[in-house]
């Protein structure tokens, strides 16, 4: 996670992927929560004082694949964090990322965490909320997935062809893209917007003929079901950044909650990447998922 703009700071430098900064620090092997943090407190001096709104709770707009998230909530960290500041924290689940910044831009929640394409949408729509951090690209963790026993050996097959995806979402930028790429038109194919349960119970009877999904339901359908990836993000065709996002107001009442969210994730995100298997037994539940499925998608 590294942090990409707060309130006040938006000219504030922070290393990006693929910049210089950014990439000497991963070849020293900092993580991207380690230099988010750093990015962080730069930010965060830039940042005049504003009136706290005091002591309350933090809502967070979350998705089950947000797994950093799941683990911050399965362990209640977040919460020990927060304490101190006089706040608490509630948990609000969305099936996909354009439903949660419905509800971020209705007051439902503070911040969220979404992928790339829906805050296009959101803020043609007229939705106003800023941009306070984001994580690397992450281009082969959503893809085009065909049945194992599937004629379909390449996405110019899928013309004229049954396509599930979530509207709105990263994936749809993605399958859009990968139909440029190999000459076809988004009215080539026939789209079915499903959310992700709704996507896998279509996949897995056949009523679709390709579903275009992101990790760790990715995973679990090639894990489950044998399911062959046709085409992901690279090399080049999507970056799959996620962001972090919060309603204006509150994150400029409360940069000392929006500190603690991501030194929490930081800790968190360390913890994750050496205990693997132990964070998936966490995750897993949550998630609805086998813990080997989240394991492979962690």
């Amino acid at each position: 996670m590294t942090v990409i703009n707060t309130p006040s700071a938006e000219h504030a430098d922070s290393p990006r992927p693929g910049s210089p900064v950014w990439i000497a620090l991963r070849n020293l092997g900092i993580s991207a929560l380690i230099i988010a943090a750093l990015a962080l407190i730069v930010s965060f001096l830039l940042l005049p004082v504003a009136k706290a709104q005091g002591k309350g709770e933090l809502r967070i707009g979350y998705q089950k694949s947000a797994s950093l998230f799941v683990l911050q909530k399965a362990q209640g960290t977040l919460e020990k964090k927060l304490a101190p500041l006089g706040f608490g924290v509630k948990w609000v689940e969305f099936p996909a990322g354009p439903q949660l910044l419905e509800g971020l831009n209705v007051g439902a929640v503070d911040v969220g965490y979404v992928g790339e394409a829906p805050p296009i949408f959101a803020q043609a729509a007229g939705a106003k909320f800023v941009y306070f951090g984001y994580d690397p690209a992450a281009p082969r963790a959503e893809a085009i997935l065909v049945t194992k026993d599937s004629p379909i050996k390449s996405v110019a097959d899928l013309k004229g062809k049954k396509v599930a995806l979530n509207k709105g979402s990263n994936v749809h930028y993605l399958l859009v893209k990968q139909l440029e790429k190999n000459g076809l038109k988004f009215t080539d194919i026939q789209p079915v917007y499903l959310a992700p349960a709704d996507g896998r119970a279509a996949f897995e009877s056949k009523n679709v003929d390709a579903w275009v999904i992101w990790d760790p339901f990715q995973a679990a359908a090639e894990k489950a079901t044998g399911a062959r990836v046709l085409a992901d993000g690279s090399p080049g065709v999507v970056n799959n950044y996620q962001y972090y996002l919060g309603a204006r107001d509150f994150v400029a009442k409360n940069p000392k909650v929006i500190q603690a969210l991501f030194e929490d994730s930081v800790t968190q995100g360390i913890w994750l990447k050496k205990n693997i298997r132990q964070a998936a037994e966490l995750i897993g539940p949550l998630q609805g998922l086998p813990v080997d499925v989240v394991e492979l998608a962690l």
